[in-house]
């Protein structure tokens, strides 16, 4: 099922309020799994970011991250050892469900690295500017030519 993010026209809208708040409730936007797994995304620095996922009970093998056309795809899933080995809870807090979670790039960021420690998985993202997209200072001479000085603004 697709999903449509009406949260740009609540910006631009006045007035509008209910006929969103019932175009999102039937495109079914409040999936149940809409909040699990936790997550936090952070700014390192200028161009640095860390997405954060808590994945407690979850190993390496059984994490798939996948970037793809400005797409980051992270999908879980528990792999079932022993189906005839029946294990009796009393209470099962932990939560062993499968999941995927989507995140939208910006242009021109990158997935650096990924690493699972104490529950949480790290990846870290990193934007980088082609050197023709960086901004450029032009002084312009008395005489009238043109120099171009490559400092980033």
């Amino acid at each position: 099922m697709r999903h449509f993010d009406l949260t740009p026209l609540y910006r631009s809208t006045v007035g509008f309020d209910r006929l969103f708040n019932v175009l999102d409730n039937v495109s079914g936007s409040e999936s149940p799994n809409a909040g699990y797994p936790p997550y936090n995304i952070e700014l390192l620095a200028e161009n640095q970011y860390r997405i954060t996922m808590a994945v407690a009970g979850f190993s390496e093998q059984e994490l798939n991250i996948e970037s793809r056309e400005n797409t980051l795809t992270i999908k879980g899933e528990k792999v079932v050892e022993n189906e005839a080995q029946e294990n009796r809870f009393l209470h099962q807090g932990i939560a062993a469900r499968a999941f995927e979670r989507r995140f939208q790039l910006a242009d021109h960021v990158e997935v650096v690295s990924a690493n699972i420690e104490n529950g949480l998985l790290h990846i870290d993202l990193k934007r980088e500017l082609p050197e023709a997209m960086k901004p450029r200072t032009i002084t312009v001479s008395k005489s009238g030519q043109k120099k171009v000085a490559h400092k980033a603004a």
